[in-house]
């Protein structure tokens, strides 16, 4: 018979064969470092897409001064670069920005850099390119030249639409 007051099991210093004592701290030692590993993928996520975002924004920078009439060479480069690095100070490291591959008609800005790691040793690279249309001067009348013959096609086509009651190409049901 138990004495008064003491509970089955205990007092003797020992868990009873069979228990479950100590199973909770257990838990806690497997749960915990899984638990703050997944936090820290998802904080080295949300600072890998912001140092992205930002090598991608100096890219646009970049192509949009590069693409401008007349821009001087090494402009795209020159402003990604300090794009990069005034806009996004923490989340872009080491920014560079190159034209390679650029031709007269055709702009391409390259911005490469590195996102900061939350993991010591742990590199990740972030590389955003921004191709775009070089802007060029056009005298008037040296646009796309359209034959007669084709227009007058798609006049008479249309004409015949509208007559047969159907709804003309681009147009309101007649």
């Amino acid at each position: 018979m138990p004495r008064p007051g003491r509970l089955r099991g205990q007092g003797t210093g020992r868990p009873r064969p069979g228990s479950d004592s100590g199973a909770f701290t257990l838990s806690y030692v497997i749960i915990v470092p899984v638990f703050l590993a997944g936090l820290m993928v998802i904080v080295q996520a949300a600072v890998w897409y912001l140092a992205s975002l930002s090598a991608l924004a100096a890219a646009r920078a970049g192509a949009n001064a590069a693409r401008t009439f007349n821009a001087p060479p090494g402009a795209g480069p020159r402003t990604a670069l300090s794009f990069a690095r005034s806009a996004a100070p923490g989340f872009l490291l080491g920014p560079a920005a190159s034209a390679a591959g650029s031709t007269p008609s055709i702009v391409r800005i390259t911005v490469t850099g590195r996102a900061p790691a939350l993991v010591p040793g742990l590199v990740i690279g972030i590389r955003e390119v921004v191709r775009a249309p070089a802007e060029r001067f056009i005298a008037a009348g040296a646009g796309r030249h359209v034959p007669r013959r084709a227009v007058a096609r798609r006049a008479v086509a249309r004409r015949a639409s509208q007559i047969a009651g159907g709804p003309a190409r681009g147009g309101r049901a007649g």
